[in-house]
């Protein structure tokens, strides 16, 4: 039942990260503007808004990390530092006037849909909860902080900082530092702090591929052309946009028809003995794993920074945290006044997928649904049983190309499913359950090709792998992601109208229910 208090809208969209502006430019521009941005933190710009550590940026190039419809040409380097990135998101919000529809310090807290009123009543954490018709979640996955389970981290002494939640205030000059953690991160944040801390213990648990960052500043000229002759910025997009889908949708979904990944392998070794000058140091820093096994990293610095004096790499399992001291299984190290946690994001932990509890149809449990049938959605959008509930990064959803092309197909994709429900009058959408099925068995049927399933990955250490050792990414090409969201068979969903009676959920509630009649179905 509606509480008086909420605040009714037809779409909610949880998220302002590129994500959530992304979603709302799409529901703008299709005429859908009664809708609201849920935004738990204090600004727009979700991981960028977060991710304020020394070195942050993006980690392909800016040509191709942008909308299509809101090129920018005044990036200060090939690969955009975050904070421009921030600036990018809050000129996106300016620029299509989404500004008053934002809600900032509105964390959602649960979600519950209503068979009977086909709407999903939103908790927040702040006051009054949000009925809306749909729900879009934009969340991403790469927000909640993932601590180290290491025994006494939160017993140190000194001062504690994760990559996630920098704190601005922080000054490492003449510290001695430790850092928890080779990932991503690591990669951008240790040759940034190194030359100003006195001593800096990097800890590494598996080693990282490390690839040459074809990267550089953008001169003022330069971004003057792009500006006069915008069809130069439409080439330079393509290039990237070419070099970005071979490095990772070809390289990782093809491996087995496609060698890209060990000519990649070939090169992120030579950049390796460029590098390092220490044969011993550059034996602990090459990974025993295949390439695309995890997300790798670029960089021009951070193999080097390993040969600096003030530098010392660390490979002996961490045991404990003391006072004031890393603990391995080689002896204590320290003594340290900063320990940094560089140890990425909760993936496919409990409470991050989804990030807070959603109950669908007949009270089923989303998260409990997944870990019972394992993740999957269809197109990467929208799972049985949970109706008029959409996603942008879904299981099966993010092909490994540029974050905005997941963004534009998958708001293609919930748009066409919002104006069909328009014209035949339905308040309730639900994807089909053999739909799901069905492309859920595409997905996996493709996974033999996949580098994933190669049998090089037992060591890497991967978020990419869930519980199930399944790696829910798309395993396809962009163009292909592309094309079937503008072309998917919306009889795939189920369409009906409020006045209805409310029908049992057709997956989530118990397996194996068939889909009532009387739901209108898509031509």
């Amino acid at each position: 039942m509606r509480e008086v208090s909420e605040t009714e809208t037809e779409v909610a969209v949880i998220g302002a990260g590129f994500s959530g502006i992304g979603a709302a430019v799409a529901l703008d521009r299709a005429g859908i503007g009664d809708f609201l941005v849920l935004e738990s933190g204090d600004g727009v710009g979700g991981a960028w808004h977060w991710n304020t550590y020394p070195g942050v940026a993006v980690d392909i190039p800016s040509f191709s990390y942008q909308f299509s419809y809101a090129q920018q040409p005044d990036w200060s380097r090939v690969y955009a530092p975050g904070r421009e990135l921030k600036a990018y998101a809050e000129r996106c919000v300016d620029r299509f006037g989404l500004r008053s529809r934002i809600r900032l310090d509105a964390t959602v807290t649960g979600a519950t849909w209503d068979d009977d009123e086909h709407r999903w009543h939103l908790e927040t954490a702040e006051g009054p909860g949000i009925s809306a018709r749909h729900v879009i979640s934009a969340t991403g996955v790469l927000n909640q902080p993932k601590p180290p389970e290491i025994p006494g981290v939160e017993t140190f002494a000194g001062r504690t900082l994760h990559t996630a939640r920098w704190d601005g205030t922080a000054d490492l000059r003449g510290k001695r530092v430790a850092v928890v953690g080779t990932g991503a991160s690591a990669v951008q944040l240790v040759p940034s702090i190194a030359p100003d801390v006195e001593q800096l213990t990097v800890f590494q648990r598996t080693p990282i591929w490390c690839l040459p960052k074809l990267d550089g500043p953008l001169p003022g000229a330069f971004r003057t052309a792009l500006r006069r002759a915008p069809a130069v910025g439409r080439a330079l997009r393509l290039v990237s946009q070419s070099y970005i889908e071979l490095t990772f949708p070809v390289a990782a979904h093809y491996s087995t028809t496609v060698p890209v990944v060990r000519a990649t392998e070939r090169l992120a070794h030579w950049h390796l003995r460029q590098q390092v000058h220490d044969p011993a140091v550059r034996d602990e820093l090459t990974p025993r794993y295949g390439l695309g096994c995890k997300r790798p990293g670029f960089s021009n610095d951070y193999l080097r920074t390993f040969n600096r004096a003030n530098v010392a790499l660390e490979t002996a399992p961490i045991e404990e945290v003391a006072r004031d001291r890393v603990r391995t299984a080689d002896g204590d190290r320290g003594p340290f006044d900063v320990l940094v946690l560089a140890t990425g994001f909760k993936v496919f932990e409990q409470g991050n997928m989804p990030p807070f509890p959603v109950r669908g149809s007949g009270g089923a449990d989303l998260e409990a649904f997944w870990g019972e049938h394992r993740y999957q959605a269809y197109e990467g959008v929208s799972v049985p049983g949970f109706p008029n509930l959409f996603s942008i990064l879904g299981p099966y959803g993010y092909n490994g190309s540029s974050y905005f092309t997941l963004i534009e197909n998958q708001s293609r994709h919930i748009v066409r499913c919002l104006e069909h429900a328009r014209r035949v009058g339905a308040s309730r959408v639900e994807v089909t359950r053999e739909a799901n099925d069905r492309y859920l068995a595409e997905m996996l049927g493709r996974r033999h090709r996949q580098i994933f399933f190669q049998g090089t990955c037992g060591s890497a250490n991967s978020y990419y792998f869930d519980a199930n050792g399944d790696v829910p990414f798309r395993a396809s090409t962009t163009l292909e992601a592309r094309w079937r969201s503008a072309r998917f068979d919306l009889g795939d969903y189920a369409f009906s109208a409020a006045e209805e009676p409310a029908r049992q959920p057709s997956y989530a509630g118990r397996r194996g229910s068939s889909r009532a009649a009387r739901d209108r179905r898509a031509p």
